[in-house]
């Protein structure tokens, strides 16, 4: 086993899989710290570097495309700080780091793991239910609807159709952009039948992003919905078994529950989780054990 323990996060290697657990470091992204712990298989990787700085270096994992459903919604557009797959690595670890790097290399070549693209997710996403509030309003889902409210700074033209519930049977895409510039961000649903390139701040189906600090937790809402869509390069007998639902996920997992019980309750006290939100997810989770 290789393990390398930072305040950034402790990424551990057990020649099947990485688990990498953000830190609890106050310079960790409160995206990274809501995603919580992410147990990566070998088969998703593409590849591992290490990039070796003056006073720190950067511990970097390549997914192969199409595994993850998180790097599908964002479409590559995370910020270096928010992205679950980049560990900074204090100097005097550096050593620890590229035997991190060695192991997992010689467990890809041993399994001869290709590097080409998947057509499945080969990880499950962020847990449901989950809610964010974040521009102007909030975006809830729990595996089966989106739910969209609206609050006092929304555009009057799209609050005054009311609360949204979208079916995800009757979703095609979902985007997440971040706010750039002078530019605002926004999270974009695309409904079948109803597809339209209305800006965010009046599309009835999108959330408007300002580039604030919650803005990144609309990424976790985007992804655990694109994990429940048909995978973009799946066939379309693939789409439409994903489509049926299976008797046991993988986020369903006893161990898994465990770990997401005790993420939970730790964002909870830190205030990231209200006690009505922390309540909400924890009885999901409870119902699943």
């Amino acid at each position: 086993m290789a393990e390398i323990i930072q305040k950034d996060g402790t990424w551990t290697f057990d020649g099947d899989a990485l688990r990498l657990t953000p830190g609890r470091d106050k310079n960790v992204s409160l995206l990274r710290k809501t995603l919580g712990e992410l147990t990566v298989p070998l088969g998703a990787l593409a590849g591992i570097s290490f990039e070796q700085g003056k006073k720190s270096g950067r511990l970097r994992l390549r997914l192969r495309d199409g595994a993850d459903p998180l790097l599908q919604a964002t479409g590559g557009k995370l910020a270096e700080p928010n992205d679950p797959y980049q560990l900074t690595v204090e100097s005097d670890r550096h050593g620890v780091a590229e035997y991190v790097v060695d192991e997992v290399r010689d467990a890809l070549l041993l399994d001869q793991v290709p590097a080409d693209p998947v057509d499945g997710y080969l990880l499950p996403g962020p847990s449901v239910p989950l809610s964010v509030s974040a521009g102007d309003g909030t975006a809830s889902f729990d595996g089966e609807r989106v739910r969209l409210e609206w609050n006092w700074k929304t555009e009057d033209s799209k609050s005054a159709a009311g609360t949204r519930s979208l079916a995800l049977t009757d979703l095609t895409t979902v985007e997440w952009h971040p706010a750039v510039g002078l530019e605002n961000g926004y999270l974009r649903f695309t409904v079948r039948g109803a597809e339209t390139k209305a800006p965010p701040k009046y599309d009835p189906n999108s959330v408007e992003l300002w580039g604030f600090k919650k803005d990144p937790l609309m990424a976790l809402v985007a992804a655990a919905v694109q994990a429940r869509l048909p995978h973009p390069t799946a066939s379309p007998q693939a789409a439409q078994a994903a489509e049926r639902p299976t008797a046991i996920a993988p986020e369903d997992d006893h161990d898994a529950l465990l770990r997401r019980l005790r993420e939970l309750g730790d964002l909870h006290k830190s205030g990231v989780l209200t006690d009505d939100e922390f309540a909400l997810a924890k009885q999901a989770v409870l119902k699943r054990m």
